[in-house]
């Protein structure tokens, strides 16, 4: 029986309860890393298809086909007088200037209308405002032959660009084979080229593809986001100092407090319909003014600054405020010279976070009437305007395939703005902040 004992194999010890839970303790950090790996992961990947979706389609909207053509400055047709009055060179026949030059260019006789419509049909019928902007700026070159680059059509634009198919039959293209010959004779000369499109950041609204742009747009935003600035800024500021400083903690003060943090969450379209009541029915301003816009941004901006302020102030250590009174300042001058320098750059950052998001918006702007068709350029903030956010939403609706790319280049515009504005707040909180 001892022979038996003795010849047994030794029976291990169970680990203890300890390590069990230990590791599973461990197992479970693990699996919520890799749950927080994957979430950040999806998250990057829809952002990735975002951008590659639209700057896919949108950096083509940078670059514009163009034309160069002799054109011929005829007096008959600009100053048939020759008194170079403005209303009457500004009423002139400009695209037939083109018409004529590129029936020159293509040899083809004018008395054959059908030929001569299809290629008149290769220009954009914006050089009315091109060169009625050259002779305005120079009446000399009246009576003579220029060379200029002159706006492709959208159609021929699009084509260029590859964005319909040219190698289907000719009935289903927009361009004809007598066309497509003619823009191939053109390239191959190199009268016919891609450049930089300056006109999509200094056109309006237009019609036409080749002829609209944002620049209306960039500057009726420059004037909300300036008044946006002037008003919400000081006021934001004065109310969290007022809130979190002076203000005494009772039941209406607390009242405020929660109503401000509702407010930083009500649907933009509220403060739209609120503009609509207040500022055009009421106080009767003009409706698609800047201004207009920039005090419903405004309103809409400062619940988020108020409590952007008033974490800054909360973030000041309490010893700061102990110091400044010990030493016989009195409230106001703690709160304005100690308090608030030390909280400037959480208030900068909320305030540059809150325009980000203003810029950003449509629907209170829809609202008060900024979808109008505006093509000049606002002259102030009471002038008719309109907003990059708004200017996007109209070419959406648009049905000409030209369209799109506007509509994904003035989203890289916007981006580009919205990315400028959070680096400068990022840049400016590590520049300027205090670790406590």
């Amino acid at each position: 029986m001892s022979d038996v004992s003795m010849n047994a194999a030794p029976v291990s010890a169970a680990p203890p309860r300890r390590d069990i839970g230990i590791k599973k303790r461990y197992a479970a950090e693990r699996r919520f890393k890799a749950y927080g790996i994957g979430a950040i992961a999806i998250g990057l990947s829809f952002l990735v298809i975002l951008l590659w979706t639209v700057i896919s389609q949108g950096y083509t909207a940078f670059w514009q086909t163009e034309i160069s053509l002799p054109v011929q400055f005829s007096q008959e047709v600009i100053d048939p007088n020759g008194q170079l009055d403005e209303a009457t060179m500004r009423r002139a026949n400009y695209p037939k200037l083109v018409q004529d030059a590129i029936l020159q260019r293509l040899d083809i006789d004018p008395s054959n209308r059908q030929e001569a419509t299809r290629a008149a049909a290769l220009v954009s019928q914006g050089v009315r405002q091109q060169l009625a902007g050259m002779v305005r700026d120079d009446p000399a070159i009246i009576g003579t032959t220029q060379n200029i680059w002159v706006l492709a059509s959208s159609t021929v634009d699009s084509a260029v660009k590859g964005q319909f198919d040219l190698s289907v039959e000719e009935s289903r293209r927009p361009l004809n084979d007598m066309q497509l010959g003619w823009l191939n004779e053109l390239e191959a000369s190199g009268e016919l080229q891609q450049r930089f499109n300056t006109g999509f950041f200094t056109f309006g609204a237009s019609s036409r593809a080749e002829t609209a742009g944002v620049g209306v747009a960039i500057i009726g935003s420059l004037y909300m986001m300036g008044i946006v600035l002037l008003l919400a800024l000081p006021i934001g500021v004065a109310a969290s100092i007022y809130l979190e400083e002076f203000a005494p903690k009772n039941r209406l003060t607390d009242l405020i407090e929660v109503n401000i943090n509702n407010l930083a969450a009500v649907p933009s379209i509220v403060f739209g319909l609120l503009g609509l009541a207040v500022f055009i029915n009421w106080f009767g301003l003009p409706r698609s003014a800047s201004l207009v816009g920039g005090l419903v941004l405004t309103l809409m901006t400062l619940p988020t600054i108020i409590i952007a302020t008033r974490a800054a102030l909360k973030a000041v250590p309490p010893s700061i405020r102990a110091a400044a009174l010990g030493l016989g300042a009195s409230k106001n001058q703690m709160v304005f010279q100690h308090v608030l320098p030390l909280a400037a750059p959480g208030i900068l950052t909320g305030t540059i976070i809150g325009l980000a998001q203003a810029l950003g918006e449509t629907a209170p702007l829809l609202l008060i009437g900024m979808v109008a068709f505006v093509v000049e350029f606002p002259s102030g903030p009471m002038s008719p305007s309109t907003a990059l956010p708004v200017q996007i939403f109209m070419w959406a609706n648009e049905a000409e395939r030209a369209f799109v790319e506007r509509t994904s280049g003035a989203i890289i515009v916007l981006l580009a703005f919205l990315a400028i504005m959070n680096i400068a707040a990022v840049l400016l909180r590590r520049r300027f902040e205090r670790r406590w």
